[in-house]
């Protein structure tokens, strides 16, 4: 299993929290029939992304990004003693696996420099911050947290009217901390990191482009959640909450990639996680490394 990669000048650590199946695939993907499913069953099997009663298999993971002047975490994954009452293997959790990850890259929570999040979701915030002495604190102590404004207002506005755990667990603590930077679309990190919109799956969805003077890696965050979504990027899980939006930002994120030599980081693509697309017809696929 692949768990660093070098791109250029930048060192890429995998820090992988679960990885296991998740939902059946014909509920994942409202729109995915039973022929097709049939008609990809082989390969997606093939690349571990499918179990054989035909649940999907994603990896929940942070990608660590060593540049020349920062140590910067993309997602946070899951995290710990977080109630997650609808996800089973995500509630009130108590392992060490995360952090352990984090130690075998060589790391601990105190070099991390900046955190960067995708968007708000469950699994990409969960380690934002940990439990100590019954309050939630920020789990990186030295590092700014980056929030895309546009997608931290969309959940502030629906936790004002109802609360999300999610939200006042591992996001409002940041923000309370003064730890949380709340940026716009051209916010970037020097030469090495800047945003790329990808909106759909949330109002505010982001991926991340790392390189000084290229686009040596991106991280896509969940603008594409199995290797299923290259061959057929019209098909939205159901958790997108705009599918058409979400579609045309995979596919464009698709052509962008496409036949480059940049660095497919995906969030939930089974291991080794990480490839460069490629055409195929009037779709994509990728190669995984």
């Amino acid at each position: 299993m692949s768990l660093t990669f070098a791109v250029g000048d930048l060192t890429i650590h995998r820090v992988i929290e679960q990885e296991t199946t998740f939902l059946p695939a014909l509920e994942m993907f409202p729109a995915l029939t039973g022929e097709l499913l049939a008609e990809n069953r082989s390969w997606l099997r093939q690349a571990k992304a499918l179990d054989n009663e035909d649940g999907l298999i994603l990896c929940f993971q942070s990608y660590v990004v060593k540049t020349p002047h920062h140590t910067i975490l993309i997602d946070t994954c899951i995290g710990n003693d977080k109630p997650r009452t609808t996800r089973p293997k995500w509630h009130m959790k108590t392992d060490d696996i995360y952090l352990s990850g984090l130690k075998a890259a060589g790391l601990s929570v105190g070099d991390i420099d900046i955190v960067m999040c995708t968007h708000l979701h469950p699994d990409h915030v969960g380690w934002n911050t940990r439990l100590e002495n019954g309050r939630w604190v920020p789990t990186f102590p030295n590092a700014r947290y980056v929030f895309g404004k546009g997608e931290f207002e969309h959940w502030a506005a629906q936790n004002a009217k109802a609360e999300i755990p999610t939200f006042t667990d591992s996001v409002l603590p940041v923000v309370e901390a003064n730890k949380a930077d709340l940026v716009t679309n051209d916010f970037a990190i020097g030469d090495h990191a800047r945003i790329l919109p990808t909106p759909g799956h949330t109002p505010g969805h982001v991926a991340f482009v790392f390189g000084k003077g290229r686009d040596a890696a991106v991280f896509c965050g969940d603008a594409m959640h199995s290797p299923l979504q290259t061959r057929y990027p019209d098909l939205s899980p159901k958790f997108d909450v705009d599918p058409t939006a979400a579609a045309k930002s995979r596919r464009g994120l698709l052509e962008r990639l496409c036949e480059t030599e940049t660095l497919c980081c995906t969030a939930h693509f089974p291991s080794p996680s990480a490839g460069r697309i490629k055409r195929r017809g009037d779709a994509f696929t990728c190669e995984m490394v």
